[in-house]
């Protein structure tokens, strides 16, 4: 580190923005910040670590001399620290922007990508060199289970970094992972997300092919082969581009090989794995891992240690507890795919225990209408749902909303016990009244929803 630097973050108790703080912070850097609501965990952590915060967003705040302000995805313009900042004409830029100059720029970049399993697959890759001791840095858009941090920036020349393909800042609309120099990228699966941002599946694969092309041709691409969307773009790409899938047709061949309530074991072209984690799905995204840390230098031997070793990230899967035999699980997945196959991975683990899903339709797409027949098709996994209200309707046009009670009524229609819920209360009362010892409870949010784990487990009591 050649000098001591003061970064000034507007927006900074979201996730990433905390997390990138804390890595800057813990490289000896002088942190300030501010957003609108300063609250723990975020808050707790980042006072703990030094950083300077301001609760609210005021001219004042702005210091006169930081080397650099980060601005937040979620500030926009009317923002008052952000008007003097403008007025006062210092140096800004994006979250996205600032790690690609401050901290990637000059290091080999493995770049994670696709609508679902970034978090898993950026945290299990990033375990791999970790535990074959790269020491690589890194940033992970959730809580990785072996790490105590979301984001570290190492002295290692390997970076590992959760691509997302949201918009950057109100003043660039670009994708993030557009600003992330990718050496190696991971393209997992993509499909129609992001409903307030992009138009139609078109729009999301432009983005996609724009990420692609920044790969240099002594950079490696491994995408899905079974998905319909990715096979698009292959031959758009200049760099080479490796086929990981379970079709014939795949340079890279996943068989599964065996499944136990507690593991996945799978072959890569001959090559054997096993992952302490359930379902095809997973497997999947371990297969990715396999091919990136293989192309970053580590044995099939060091990844497999790094495999049987990983312990997942919260919020994905995740048990919260039990109560007189009924087991509740919180789970972060909003997309109709992620619902679906998060479902199909718990048969795995809970072979002759009955599903209930618990959906709350929080995230910009969910709570359109636009998936909503997957979204019915991805509930009849389970024994039984229980849709809770949409959170925040007035930002959906009526007409572009979910129809909760449509979706109820599908799920009915094909054998399945569905109910939509307006309220925390309503839903836990369904739930005491209908589940019996051996029940498994699986909450589907991208958000807090209302406390409902712990209230929950006290009404269950």
């Amino acid at each position: 580190m050649s000098k001591t630097k003061h970064y000034h973050f507007i927006g900074i108790c979201g996730t990433a923005m905390g997390s990138t703080a804390l890595a800057f912070r813990a490289q000896g850097h002088k942190i300030t910040g501010s957003d609108g609501a300063v609250y723990p965990p975020m808050s707790t952590l980042l006072e703990s670590n030094g950083v300077e915060l301001f609760s609210g967003y005021k001219p004042e705040n702005l210091p006169d001399n930081a080397d650099l302000y980060i601005v937040g995805n979620a500030v926009s313009r009317g923002n008052p620290e952000l008007e003097e900042l403008l007025n006062r004409k210092k140096r800004y830029t994006s979250m996205a922007e600032a790690l690609k100059w401050e901290v990637i720029h000059g290091k080999r970049s493995f770049v994670v990508t696709g609508t679902h399993g970034k978090t898993t697959t950026t945290s299990m890759l990033a375990w791999l060199f970790e535990n074959a001791g790269k020491n690589p840095g890194f940033m992970i858009g959730g809580v990785p289970e072996n790490f105590p941090v979301g984001a570290r920036f190492s002295d290692s020349d390997l970076f590992v970094i959760e691509g997302d393909e949201y918009d950057t800042a109100y003043f660039d609309k670009r994708s993030k992972f557009v600003h992330y120099l990718p050496e190696c990228a991971i393209v997992n699966n993509i499909e129609f997300d992001h409903a307030d941002i992009f138009k139609d599946i078109d729009e999301i694969l432009l983005s996609f092919q724009r990420f692609m092309n920044l790969v240099p041709k002594n950079g490696h691409i491994f995408m899905n082969g079974d998905d319909a969307n990715c096979l698009r773009l292959i031959d758009k790409s200049p760099a080479p581009v490796s086929k990981v899938g379970t079709g014939e047709g795949n340079d890279v061949r996943i068989r599964i090989t065996g499944m136990t309530p507690e593991s996945t074991t799978f072959d890569l072209n001959g090559a054997s794995f096993t992952l302490p984690m359930i379902g095809e799905f997973n497997a999947r995204n371990a297969a990715m891992c396999v091919c990136a840390a293989r192309f970053g230098g580590l044995t099939d031997d060091e990844i497999r240690a790094g495999l049987i070793s990983f312990k997942g990230v919260r919020r994905r899967q995740q048990e919260r507890g039990e109560v007189n035999g009924i087991t509740i699980i919180d789970d972060f997945g909003h997309h109709p795919t992620a619902l679906r196959e998060t479902l199909r991975g718990l048969r795995q683990k809970y072979p002759s225990r009955r599903l209930w899903a618990v959906f709350e339709p929080r995230s910009n797409t969910s709570r359109r209408n636009v998936l909503q027949y997957e979204l019915i098709e991805a509930l009849k996994e389970a024994d039984g749902c229980v849709i809770a209200a949409i959170n925040a309707p007035e930002k959906v046009a009526p007409e572009s909303r979910l129809n909760p009670d449509a979706v109820v009524h599908a799920i009915t229609a094909a054998g399945r016990e569905a109910y939509y819920e307006p309220s925390t209360d309503s839903i836990i009362d369904k739930l005491k009244a209908r589940c019996i010892k051996g029940d498994v409870i699986i909450i589907f949010s991208n958000g807090g929803f209302d406390g409902i784990h712990a209230k929950l487990i006290d009404r269950l009591k």
